[in-house]
């Protein structure tokens, strides 16, 4: 792929949807791609996370469990970002990622992510302020179901 048609994917992504072109230039070229036929293992659950991959074509399965316990838990394609928080900090793969189709991907690094905070710190800020509204997003997502949860006296056996 070339360096424009990786800055149009990188754009579509929701993290990088705010960079300037000159932002998303320097993203694109300090990322490497990674080509995979269908089939392959991107990463296996538990496994350290030191970067973060954006699927440029095809589809990845993420799964859980091995063998017969494996079930495809969703389904992703292009735009997507898998392991957006190993972009920010040390951690550890969720699940795994199988391709469903021969995928292209773009890898981007945790130190190339973090060089761009550092020359653009306007894209922490920004970061900061999605990841706070993400999160007050599932809070409100969690107390909706906070009645689906709380234990009803009349459904408790008298002892």
């Amino acid at each position: 792929m070339s360096l424009e048609s990786d800055m149009e994917v990188l754009g579509e992504v929701s993290l990088f949807r705010d960079l300037t072109r000159d932002q998303l230039r320097l993203l694109a070229f300090g990322a490497e791609h990674r080509f995979l036929r269908t089939g392959e293992i991107l990463f296996r659950a538990e496994a350290r996370a030191d970067a973060g991959f954006v699927v440029a074509s095809g589809d990845v399965h993420l799964v859980t469990g091995e063998g017969e316990a494996r079930s495809v838990v969703r389904t992703v394609g292009r735009g997507t970002l898998l392991g957006e928080m190993a972009l920010m900090a040390d951690t550890r793969r969720p699940t795994s990622a199988v391709t469903a189709t021969d995928c292209d991907l773009i890898r981007i690094s945790r130190p190339l992510f973090r060089r761009m905070l550092q020359e653009y710190p306007e894209i922490a800020g920004a970061l900061h302020d999605r990841i706070r509204a993400d999160f007050l997003d599932m809070a409100a997502r969690i107390l909706a179901l906070a009645d689906v949860f709380e234990d009803d006296e009349d459904d408790v056996p008298a002892a």
